[in-house]
């Protein structure tokens, strides 16, 4: 089927939005620099990928309730304030959805689910398909969807698009010194703050990963704090057996969801925009000249490529 092409669109709009100067406006002065960047992302991404496939995953809920449900702090320092709503720069909020619509109007496929984060649409994609898949991201969560037997790697964008990082097995292996397949594991015990993992006290990446080998999963883990005939220490016990609660939740919130019901969408990767009057009324309106003239081209161009 060729190469699939994930885009982990709200982590492109967001490393745009404070990468590309904010000088870049529209004629009516509203900012554009998230809009202008994740074009010119996707035009290096298909210049140089070369995808038969792609698709933007939104998020259509960025804080599942099922998630909240098991775990209140998930995500809950980025509250902007009771009503639910996630803490987004102005000058961001207003760019999102003219990205929908210039999406829409090129024909990309765009698909984001009710109930759940693009990093569901991803796993589900991810998982389903038969590869290789290229998932473009600056979120490591989905390290944990790497998987060399079908060519499912991510495209860790950390240090920027065009400077991207390939991780795959042994790009985990090395980083972590874990197997990718047990990132969600390494996580959990781990946490993540940006997130509102707590983790377990006392435990950094090199402990989890320490702990993971030996007792090769979080079950395991558990299982030997539990054991009193174990080679754990009294002190690592003590911490484990504390966070009992944690570690019973946190595995269905660091999990990424591989059965989100997608809709019917059509991933081919677009000849030409498949509304170029729509195009040409956006690009009139927000200004979005060479970023999305490069989009264009490289579009159509790959359309010519053998």
């Amino acid at each position: 089927m060729g190469r699939l092409l994930l885009l982990d669109t709200a982590s492109l709009y967001f490393r745009a939005f404070y990468g590309v100067p904010d000088s870049m406006r529209a004629p009516d002065g509203t900012p554009v620099n998230a809009v202008r960047g994740l074009l010119d992302f996707i035009g290096r991404l298909v210049s140089d990928l070369s995808p038969e496939r792609m698709v933007a995953c939104m998020d259509a809920d960025w804080r599942p309730a099922f998630r909240v449900e098991a775990l209140p702090s998930y995500k809950a320092h980025r509250l902007a304030d009771d009503d639910g709503t996630e803490d987004v720069p102005d000058a961001l909020e207003v760019q999102v959805p003219i990205i929908v619509d210039v999406l829409a109007a090129l024909g990309i496929a765009t698909v984001g689910v009710p109930g759940f984060e693009a990093d569901d649409v991803i796993g589900t994609l991810a998982t389903a398909d038969p590869g290789p898949v290229d998932i473009v991201t600056g979120d490591r969560d989905l390290f944990q969807l790497v998987d060399d037997s079908r060519e499912v790697r991510i495209l860790y964008t950390a240090r920027g698009v065009g400077k991207h990082d390939v991780i795959d097995e042994d790009a985990v292996l090395e980083r972590y010194g874990i197997p990718g397949r047990a990132y969600a594991d390494f996580a959990t015990l781990r946490g993540d703050p940006s997130d509102g993992l707590p983790g377990v006290k006392g435990i950094g990446d090199k402990t989890a990963a320490s702990l993971i080998t030996r007792y090769s999963d979080l079950r395991g883990v558990v299982a030997a704090a539990a054991d009193p005939t174990s080679d754990l220490s009294t002190t690592m016990r003590r911490r484990i057996t504390e966070a009992a609660d944690y570690l019973t939740v946190a595995p269905s919130v660091v999990l990424v969801r591989p059965d989100v019901p997608l809709p019917e969408f059509d991933p081919s990767i677009p000849v030409t925009p498949r509304d170029p009057d729509a195009l040409n009324a956006l690009d009139e309106r927000w200004g979005l000249a060479g970023s999305l003239r490069r989009a264009v081209e490289a579009l159509r161009e790959l359309a010519g490529r053998p």
